[in-house]
């Protein structure tokens, strides 16, 4: 049976996981004041050639421990598919969490 959500669908389905499955709290998000959730976001979404790339004049941006990263596994269609799942959903908690700083 294949999956027919669409982006969007996938997306806010990653970011209930986050939540609701992780702990991501906007508590939690809101400890994040350095912008890795964003960081965290372009690393997932970038192709895997960049983040591959090292030479002296490329630094890896990963914000968070190495086990957090979860971009070697973008092998196949599928995986790729869920590491942009993965970028979108923490791309909505930096919105979130930059709309809640605006309002305080």
């Amino acid at each position: 049976m294949s999956d027919e959500r669409s982006g969007v669908e996938r997306i806010a389905d990653e970011r209930r996981r986050q939540i609701g499955g992780e702990g991501y709290s906007s508590d939690h998000d809101d400890g994040h004041i350095h912008e890795e959730l964003a960081m965290a976001a372009a690393c997932y979404a970038a192709p895997v050639t960049i983040y591959q790339r090292r030479r002296s004049s490329f630094s890896d941006p990963w914000p968070f421990d190495d086990e957090e990263d979860k971009r070697h596994k973008a092998t196949t269609l599928d995986t790729r598919i869920r590491l942009l799942e993965k970028a979108g959903a923490l791309i909505a908690a930096e919105i979130d969490r930059l709309l809640r700083k605006k309002t305080t």
